[in-house]
């Protein structure tokens, strides 16, 4: 074994009292001079035993976590955000799912919704703007949820992301839900999500 190998001693020079055995001189046994092989297994043995017992005591033992009660740290959420930046008075598809998933989470964890509807016009140059407050009411509704806070940040100059991450940081929110379909539209930009939005994002595919 390598480890055995490298454990051995190096041999000690002959004494001039008793040089290198040989014919000659049968009284010197090469033994005074090299460990026998069940010496050498010994010393291995006892010093690997010692490194094994020393690491031992070095490394504490961590307490094991379970996987499910990490999910479920995670997933208790109290309030949940749900932006909508597409100016369908009616609802794009992907409005609509991700109003199903939020009032789905929020009745599962008992959780509150906050509802920010953006855009980078002013309300008087939206024509459908109230329209598309009933259509957001009514599938609310639908998901079983008449309480909830409405908010409208209009006009603003400001990016939608970036708004988003005010109020998520603002409430103190839990998760943000955003569909595919409004970052596939630019209305949201991916890559800015992770540097204004301070809580975990679920991001809905269409």
């Amino acid at each position: 074994m390598a480890f055995a190998h490298n454990l051995l001693p190096i041999p000690a020079k002959p004494s001039p009292k008793c040089p290198l055995p040989s014919i000659s001189n049968p009284s010197c046994s090469i033994s005074s001079h090299f460990p026998s092989r069940a010496q050498n297994h010994s010393l291995a043995f006892t010093t690997l035993r010692r490194i094994i017992n020393h690491k031992a005591k070095a490394t504490p033992q961590e307490p094991e976590v379970s996987a499910g009660a990490a999910i479920d740290a995670f997933t208790q959420f109290k309030h949940l955000l749900l932006p909508i930046t597409d100016r369908n008075p009616y609802l794009s598809e992907g409005t609509r799912q991700a109003i199903s998933t939020t009032t789905a989470l929020a009745k599962k964890y008992g959780a509150d919704i906050t509802v920010v509807v953006i855009d980078e016009q002013q309300k008087e140059s939206l024509p459908e703007h109230e329209t598309q407050l009933s259509s957001i009411r009514w599938h609310i509704s639908e998901g079983g949820f008449k309480d909830y806070n409405l908010l409208e940040r209009l006009g603003e100059g400001s990016k939608p992301t970036a708004i988003i991450g005010d109020v998520a940081d603002e409430l103190n929110l839990d998760l943000v839900v955003i569909s595919m379909e409004a970052i596939h539209t630019k209305h949201i930009d991916a890559n800015l999500l992770a540097e204004f939005i301070p809580c975990p994002v679920m991001l809905l595919p269409l």
